[in-house]
């Protein structure tokens, strides 16, 4: 298998696997696992940190622990299309930390961002103020979470480096 040029072997992709539920795993508990000794172990896991397969070890938190919270995806449209206009944009969006996350994509929006809020008028406020800002939002399409089904799920490695 290989992704950014590295050669993988099985033993590499079960490292990422674990790695990806177990974070905080010891080098040894992780050696035993996928049946090395702790310095080849170790080696490996340097070399997928090294090559940038790793980009870094973090705590996942429960949301639901803290208080009752409002997930958003919003569409995003710009008024302009012009190199300036997405940096404006995405810098105003990489300062805002109720922006979880922000997609360029492609077709009929411009943006597709995942926002967490205390509440409806929480999320209002925060258009607002991105309005406010004339970072060049033209329209936007939301959509507020009812349920989870599925997310934050571990990377499926088999499936990026079959094909």
């Amino acid at each position: 298998m290989r992704a950014t040029g590295l050669r993988l072997d099985d033993r590499d992709l079960e490292i990422l696997k674990i790695l990806q539920v177990e974070g905080r795993i010891t080098k040894a508990a992780l050696a035993e696992r996928v049946n090395l000794s702790p310095t080849p172990c170790w080696e490996r896991l340097k070399r997928l940190e090294d090559e940038g397969l790793i980009e870094r070890y973090e705590a996942r938190l429960c949301v639901k622990a803290f208080s009752p919270v409002t997930i958003v995806f919003m569409e995003a449209e710009l008024d302009s299309h012009r190199a300036e206009d997405f940096s404006r944009f995405e810098q105003a969006i990489i300062d805002r930390p109720e922006i979880l996350e922000c997609w360029a994509v492609g077709g009929g929006i411009d943006y597709l961002l995942k926002i967490i809020v205390r509440d409806v008028d929480s999320y209002q406020r925060l258009v607002d103020r991105m309005l406010d800002a004339q970072i060049g939002l033209r329209r936007y399409f939301t959509y507020v979470v009812t349920k989870s089904v599925k997310c934050e799920t571990a990377l499926p490695v088999d499936v990026l480096t079959n094909g």
